[in-house]
């Protein structure tokens, strides 16, 4: 059943989506009305309620539902990216991770919801602004006690963090590479992220000087399916280009 605390989110008939938090007292949701929190008690994933004679949906968000719902500032590495690097990267529970850029913490968000309970992200954020959105985006959810952020530059900012997976998301990781890499364990594995083929090319270059297993680089391309009653087709519009994921692993 959904707990008191728990954030869910209520869907219409349309699918438009109302996030909240649960609570057992008067539950005030906006632009849906106010409701008895104690309905939530007898409640599972997926149950339906009536509210004002609309019919919703009550649902528990998967990573990919929290990721798409965050506030946002910078450009988030969206969905199908995130999924790619912590598959090939072998993120799972109880990992240690090392972060460089938050951004508006997509990919932290995805990286925690691996980790936890018994790993934690380490964020290395140069912005202000990017670190304080991260960590609204992440209490909101409660998924800030899996994190932990110092301000700096990745290129010469002292860490004190051994990890098992090494992530970067900033414009020249190759320059950040001596000085990271010391952290990353042996046999540990790295993705950089980067939105254009010269930085690809640079970092790959320079994971292959240092001797990085497995250097590889891929893109992904999502494109929706269109179902209708009369025939089904690819949807005019895709997810096209949003950035080259570099990966390698470190020898001892």
């Amino acid at each position: 059943m959904f707990e008191e605390g728990e954030y869910i989110f209520i869907a219409d008939a349309a699918e438009k989506r109302h996030w909240i938090r649960v609570s057992y007292g008067m539950l005030k949701i906006p632009s849906v009305g106010t409701i008895d929190g104690s309905r939530f008690r007898d409640m599972d994933d997926g149950s339906t309620m009536m509210i004002a004679g609309t019919q919703f949906t009550a649902f528990r968000p998967g990573t990919a539902d929290l990721v798409t719902s965050l506030e946002r500032g910078a450009q988030i590495i969206m969905p199908k990216d995130a999924a790619s690097i912590i598959m090939n990267c072998d993120v799972r529970s109880g990992d240690r991770v090392l972060e460089v850029g938050a951004g508006s913490g997509a990919m932290t968000t995805a990286l925690i919801r691996a980790v936890a309970p018994n790993g934690t992200v380490h964020t290395v954020e140069m912005r202000d602004e990017h670190a304080s959105r991260t960590r609204k985006n992440l209490e909101r959810t409660g998924l800030d006690r899996y994190w932990s952020c110092q301000m700096g530059d990745a290129r010469d900012a002292k860490i004190e963090f051994a990890a098992d997976v090494l992530i970067t998301d900033m414009p020249d990781p190759w320059l950040a590479l001596d000085n990271l890499s010391g952290n990353l364990r042996p046999g540990g594995r790295i993705c950089s992220y980067v939105p254009n083929t010269n930085q690809a090319e640079s970092i790959v270059n320079a994971l292959r000087e240092r001797n990085f297993f497995g250097v590889r680089v891929i893109e992904l391309l999502e494109r929706n399916i269109e179902v209708h009653p009369g025939g089904v087709r690819p949807s005019f519009e895709m997810l096209g280009h949003t950035g080259y994921l570099v990966f390698g692993r470190k020898r001892a």
